[in-house]
């Protein structure tokens, strides 16, 4: 039975707890997304290959939650996320004193496949102890978190690199983790209906590829891939457009205008209550409209009209995380977490792809080939969607078929 309910303070503890254990992954996570232009001007290397201290860490959070998610199933789930998110944290205070770009991203790899335990977790503790009434709510909340980890680094960092350097940038986000770990371990009520089971490889890896041949599955597994290889595009690549002419804007600016993310607190939460009242297909193609609407704004030379252009997109893309992401649970009849983790495997794959093939279009076509390449990837979504939307509501419909033959 799902203990944690709205107005319990299980439920409140639980969100908090998530809320910093988000917070610190996702801070971490992109430190480096807004000291790209400064990575690449200290170690001579082109925008493209500087998004690799972000891609590299990425693509090994993915792999790694492929095997995270699994592991959960047999040692459980508090210990293994708590676990995680100090090692990061003391990953993140030692990258600080990388001496040179392939030490660099040595650390973020390694700190990319400590980060995969919580992401891939998290999502099927709040399926196991928050009841289903709630748990649209409850991933909304999570993801916020995420929002604000994300905002809240790349404001961090910013600030610190135009007052010191972007090593005492990643340092000073190290220690903030440290104590978003100690929060998290002291504040997340354990499992209570979580059922260990022995861990066996080749019953995982047929678990695995079982989710791969659920067609609605595959659907929302291209969605994560579409949705986040658009939205780390665009960040990565805003802030060369933005510290060079005409704008010629300091980190700190830069950092401050990622304070954007705060609409997607409101809206993964928002999404997610509309979600749960009137159906996650039709709130989940609104929320990719507001990100083609958002991402053509930024095409304007204004400044302000751009920021809104990008406070928009962040809107609808983490309200459309929040509502994939959620759907895994429902729709995944067994095996949740490995369910979760392809999700997220695919989510951060696409962040990966996108983020450092985005940079090839930065060079050749400046800012309206990024732009041309994250409508692809939203088009590409909006046909997932609608074939999503086909399936769930034609399996609907089989059960009352069947009922009156």
């Amino acid at each position: 039975m799902n203990d944690l309910k709205r107005g319990t303070a299980g439920f409140r503890r639980a969100n908090f707890a998530l809320f910093a254990g988000g917070f610190n992954t996702f801070a971490v996570l992109y430190c480096t997304q807004p000291l790209l232009p400064e990575i690449a001007k200290e170690f001579h290397i082109p925008p493209a290959a500087a998004s690799l201290s972000l891609s590299l860490a990425t693509i090994a959070l993915a792999v790694s939650m492929l095997f995270i998610g699994s592991l959960s199933e047999a040692w459980g789930r508090k210990g293994i996320m708590t676990v995680s998110l100090v090692a990061v944290s003391a990953l993140c205070l030692w990258s600080s004193y990388s001496t040179n770009f392939y030490s660099l991203l040595a650390f973020r790899v390694a700190q990319g496949i400590v980060l995969a335990g919580l992401p891939a977790i998290a999502m099927a503790y709040l399926g196991e102890e928050i009841e289903p009434k709630s748990l649209g709510v409850a991933m909304g909340l999570y993801i916020s978190g995420n929002s604000i980890g994300g905002m809240g680094g790349r404001v961090i960092t910013g600030m610190l690199t135009d007052f010191f350097d972007w090593r005492t940038a990643i340092f000073g986000l190290g220690v903030l983790g440290v104590v978003a770990s100690l929060l998290f371990w002291l504040a997340l009520p354990p499992s209570r209906n979580f059922k260990p089971r022995p861990l066996q490889v080749g019953k995982m890896v047929k678990s695995l590829a079982s989710q791969m041949k659920e067609p609605r599955l595959l659907c929302l597994y291209g969605l994560g891939f579409m949705l986040m290889a658009g939205f780390v595009t665009l960040y990565n690549y805003i802030g060369f457009q933005l510290t060079a002419p005409p704008y010629s804007l300091s980190q700190t600016v830069v950092g401050w205008i990622f304070v954007v993310y705060i609409v997607g607190t409101f809206s993964s939460t928002w999404m997610g209550l509309l979600s749960d009242k009137y159906g996650r297909s039709k709130v989940l193609k609104s929320t990719l409209l507001i990100m083609l609407i958002g991402v053509c704004f930024t095409l304007s030379g204004s400044l302000p009209v751009k920021i809104i252009g990008i406070a928009v997109f962040t809107f609808g893309f983490f309200g459309g995380h929040s509502i994939a992401s959620s759907w895994v649970g429902k729709l995944a009849v067994h095996d949740k977490a490995q369910a979760a983790s392809l999700y997220l495997f695919f989510y951060y794959t696409g962040s990966s792809i996108g983020g450092t093939v985005g940079g090839i279009f930065w060079t050749d076509f400046g800012w309206s080939g990024v732009v041309g390449m994250i409508v692809c990837f939203l088009v590409l979504a909006f046909l997932l969607s609608a074939r999503l939307s086909a399936s769930v509501e034609k399996q609907q419909r089989r059960p009352v078929v069947e009922a009156r033959q």
